[in-house]
């Protein structure tokens, strides 16, 4: 077990071994018991967090901010019109003078082409933690409540499980791919045997589908692609249905050179595909145990039936969605604590 993370940045899993992630699992499953009991662990008394959030946030703001409080330190909820960022100051700056005032930073910046690159220029300049709350490319924070809930629910050694992420229906916003890449990486490494299932418009990046195969062979675990929904979700154990938007249909210069009609033709694909929606009839394709994950908000009766997503003997979301606490946790305490 790696127990030494202090200052390492969390910015996907794929800087991180599988032994330092085993170190992250523990503690959270141990963070989770003391929250439950009402037991202190104050592990990060006095330590501040920046967190800059460029969009919206539920899950990930409240988990960072109540995990901080719940650690004995505290975090500041910025975004870019309480900073000189709507001024066009830069990362580096930001990151060097943050890095100076306080022990963690954590940004949410989801815009396509900017994000990760956002956060890696922190990450070069910054001398404490810098952490993704997620990206362009990366939601890692949410992979982490991903697995520890299958954990939970089907043992530590989940090796030969049946996961289908699926695209499915929305018109929210055009979601972004960081989500279902971070799954199809993460949960190979692990023994997991992955389906992806999308309409032909909507693919995810070539570069982490081909990351995610060779993640996949390491491991041998399997991984593969159908345009079907319905293929995809025979004899699944676990089911994850979640619209993401057609960003990787494009190359990234393509995209940003012609975003106005990238996003168009998007919106035109998006409506051929209404049928892709997690109802009855599929869930009944899958394992007669099947479980229900979505990392939420879900765009209901369209991504997937209220019958199905607030069927308890199916639905584990708010199991997951309270995981993103405890793995919050465990994350700024090892890489916050600075030894």
């Amino acid at each position: 077990m790696k127990t030494i993370l202090g200052k390492k940045h969390f910015i996907n899993h794929e800087e991180w071994s599988n032994q330092e992630l085993d170190t992250v699992f523990d503690l959270s499953f141990d963070l989770k018991r003391k929250f439950a009991s009402g037991e202190p662990h104050r592990f990060l008394p006095d330590k501040t967090l920046f967190m800059i959030f460029f969009e919206q946030s539920t899950r990930t703001r409240n988990s960072m901010e109540a995990g901080m409080t719940q650690l004995g330190g505290h975090a500041h909820d910025l975004t870019e019109d309480k900073m000189q960022l709507s001024h066009g100051e830069s990362a580096k700056d930001t990151s060097i003078i943050l890095s100076r005032m306080g022990h963690g930073i954590a940004s949410r910046n989801c815009f396509y082409g900017i994000g990760n690159k956002y956060l890696n220029e922190m990450a070069k300049h910054a001398t404490v933690p810098v952490m993704s709350l997620q990206d362009d490319v990366y939601h890692p924070f949410q992979g982490l409540a991903d697995l520890m809930t299958i954990f939970e629910y089907f043992g530590k050694n989940p090796k030969g499980l049946k996961v289908t992420v699926s695209w499915a229906y929305a018109k929210s916003h055009a979601k972004p791919l960081s989500v279902p890449q971070t799954q199809i990486l993460l949960f190979p490494r692990y023994g997991l045997d992955v389906t992806v299932a999308h309409p032909k418009e909507f693919p995810l990046s070539k570069d982490i589908v081909e990351q995610a195969k060779k993640n996949a062979e390491l491991s041998g675990s399997k991984i593969s692609f159908t345009n079907n929904m319905d293929e995809a979700f025979e004899g699944a154990h676990i089911v994850i249905p979640k619209n993401w938007g057609g960003f990787g249909h494009y190359s990234m210069d393509d995209y940003l050179s012609n975003e106005d009609a990238c996003k168009k033709e998007m919106s035109s694909n998006l409506e051929k595909y209404k049928d892709w929606i997690c109802d009855r009839k599929r869930i009944s394709l899958a394992d007669k145990n099947v479980k229900l994950m979505h990392a939420l908000p879900a765009d209901r009766n369209r991504e997937v039936t209220d019958e199905i997503i607030d069927d308890e003997n199916i639905s584990i979301v708010y199991d997951e969605a309270e995981n993103r606490l405890h793995t919050a946790k465990a994350i700024m305490a090892l890489t916050m604590a600075g030894r």
